[in-house]
Order: structure tokens, then sequence, then C-alpha cells
């Protein structure tokens, strides 16, 4: 056994078997360090642990006793989980389960995005891997957020099982026999047409799914918080018009996805359903659209080969599916209503870019510092023919 006091809490790391052999001599060592540390909070690390007896839980029940206060249980393993729920350790400690292994070698990649990666695991699943070890909260925080957005009517695949992968974490997701709506576009095996018609009503879907505020976050509050961020990228004139601009949005309470590229929409038995929906937010439709300006036509720019390097489709085709996308949803009445459309959602797009730009490494190179000029001059050819962002209502 291990105990070590980090941060003012006190791990203790039982090894092996914790039962009548040895758990008065674990009890006295354990309680010498309670005693030592009195105040601190207690932490069972079961990582080690393969087994634990009447005896040893007794031990735990003491500690709990002794402490007064709340403790953690960690890494605990299936079988001593279920030896803890049947004896009601469960309700006594805060108990986390240990998280199973997953290796994503030689898997096929499905998508990337901000956060992590999706792999397919097999035929009928698929893992996001999170970036970073303290991922954990986020993919609580998406698993709860995709539940809400379910019960409220929109399509989206929710997690069933948190896995370790490596040094960082990823969600389990069952989508049976699915692909995304990029992968069919690239496969050419229906018309371009039909994809995005069933893509178009998804997005409708979506815009129009009404929900409480605050239950998703505000995304002109994001963009506002993104907005400071740039600052420095952006003319006092630039700043100034923007801020108003997006100060002058209603508080909306219909759902924004955030990143509903077709590579976070799988085709699940003929069916949409949404994946990454750790991005989800409350706002107008010109958030979602700014996003697949984004993917679909600003990389590109001044980066001729981006689609086809991070899409595998070619500029001609986002080209395409970008004006697909916008005349199947918009249904234009004219030309003068596509070119008022586009330029509010262009105006938001470059706020976007600049952000992801900055608070990316794309920042400190030679093709960015290009990418953020030509987005103040995108931002300056905008400014003065914007009105409002909002494209609803």
């Amino acid at each position: 056994m291990k105990i070590n006091l980090i941060d003012n809490r006190l791990v203790i790391s039982p090894e092996g078997r914790l039962d009548s052999n040895n758990a008065p001599a674990a009890e006295e060592e354990i309680m010498k360090a309670v005693a030592e540390h009195a105040g601190c909070e207690i932490c069972f690390d079961m990582g080690a642990l393969e087994y634990i007896s009447s005896a040893g839980l007794r031990v735990i029940m003491k500690v709990r006793k002794k402490s007064g206060k709340p403790v953690d249980a960690v890494n605990v393993s299936r079988d001593i989980y279920d030896i803890f729920e049947m004896t009601g350790f469960t309700e006594m400690l805060r108990v986390q389960k240990a998280y199973r292994k997953v290796k994503v070698d030689g898997l096929e990649m499905i998508g990337s995005g901000f956060f992590g990666t999706v792999y397919r695991l097999d035929k009928e699943t698929i893992i996001k891997v999170y970036k970073g070890k303290d991922s954990i909260p986020m993919i609580k925080n998406e698993k709860k957020m995709a539940q809400k957005a379910f019960l409220a009517g929109i399509p989206t695949a929710i997690s069933y099982d948190i896995v370790q992968v490596g040094e960082d974490y990823g969600s389990i997701f069952e989508l049976l026999d699915s692909e995304t709506f990029h992968d069919m576009v690239a496969k050419e095996e229906q018309p371009i047409e039909q994809i995005v018609a069933k893509y178009a009503d998804l997005l409708k879907l979506v815009h129009h799914t009404e929900m409480e505020k605050g239950e998703f976050p505000s995304y002109k509050e994001r963009f506002l918080d993104h907005l400071e961020l740039i600052k420095k990228h952006l003319t006092e004139e630039q700043y100034t018009g923007l801020k108003g601009l997006f100060s002058a949005m209603p508080d909306e309470n219909t759902v924004v996805h955030g990143d509903i590229q077709m590579k976070n929409v799988m085709s699940c038995g003929d069916e949409p359903m949404l994946i990454d929906m750790d991005t989800i937010g409350l706002g107008d439709p010109v958030f979602d659209f700014a996003g697949l300006y984004v993917t679909y036509q600003a990389f590109e720019e001044d980066d001729p080969g981006n689609s086809m390097a991070f899409l595998g489709i070619s500029q001609e085709k986002t080209d395409l599916l970008w004006k697909l996308i916008t005349e199947t949803y918009f249904a234009f009445e004219n030309e003068e209503e596509r070119q008022r459309i586009l330029a509010r959602i262009r105006l938001v797009a470059a706020v976007r870019f600049l952000y992801i730009l900055e608070t990316t490494d794309l920042k400190n190179s030679e093709l960015g510092r290009i990418r953020i000029a030509r987005t103040g001059e995108h931002i300056d050819e905008l400014l003065p023919v914007v009105d409002r962002l909002a494209i609803e209502g």
C-alpha cells in the first residue's frame, strides 16, 4: 500500500488484496496517516486493488467515520464496484469506476475537430477521443448536452461509455452501420443534391428547435467573448462596428450546433444524426453558417489545396457544397437577398476565423499572418454594407 499527500489530499493506494490477512495492519497504517494529516481530503485510489473482503470494507468505513468528510474512491474496477454497490458503499463514498482502456491505432479516422478526433471502432460503434488528460469534465458535459438535445427532438448520438485511450479519454457511441454525410459526398454514390436536401432539412430542424434560455450557452455572448480575444487584430473602427452588431443581436432561444459541417452528421439507416455536441448553444442560424463558411471557403482562400488536404475533397466540390447548402436552405428570392444574407454570414465567419487563428498555432506562421490580414480586409469590405447579423426574423 502507498500513501501520499498530493495537493493537501491524502491519497491511499492499496495493491493486490485487502482482506482479513492484512486489514489490521492496513488499518493501523492508514489511521496513523489520517491522524497526521487531520483535515485533509481523503481519496482511495483503487487502480491496483484486485480484491476486497468484508474486513477491507470495514477499514474503509472506519476511515470514513474518522474523517467526518466525504471520501473518494477512484479507479474502481468493475468487480470491486459491484461489491461497493451491493454493500451500500456507493452511497457512503464518492465512487468513480476505472475507465476501460481502448486503443485506436490503425482505426479508421472519421473526422477531427477542435477538441478531439472521431474513430470507427467497428461497424456499429465509434469513439471520440478528446485531446488532453483533463478531458473527463468536457466528455461528461458533451453527454449532458447531447441528452438535452435528444429530448428536445434533435437526432443525436449519446455516449454510453467513457474509456481511456493512452493518456487521453474518449466517449463511445453506437451508430449502427453509419457513414458521415461528408463521406457520402466524397463517394458520389448518389446525387449531391439529394444529400444536401437531407442535410438542409436537418439544419432547419436544429435551427427551429427551441430551448429554455440558460439550457445551452449563448452564441451571442460567446462571440462577444471571441471579439475581446481577437481585438488586437482589429482596428478601433472594426472592433467598435463588430461589437455594436453583435450586441444588437436578439437573445435567441433556438439551437445552434456550432460545428455542423458534414463530417459531424452521420447517416444511420437513411436518417441523419448529429455528433460532436460539445459546441451546441443558442442563437441565430448565422452562427452555424459562419462555421460552414470557415470550413468550406475561408481556409482555402490563401492556401490552395487546403480542402483536399483536410477534407479529402476538391475546392471545386466544397464550392459546390457551399452554393447548394445556402441555396437549398434559404431558397433566395433574388440576388439582392442572397448577397445580403451571405454578407452577414461572411462577417460572422471573419470573427470565427480570427478566433480559430488566435487560439491555435495557425497564427504563428507566414500563412497565418496572411490569413489575419486578409480577414481584416474582408471585415473592412463587409462592415459598411451589413446593418445587422441575424438572418432569422
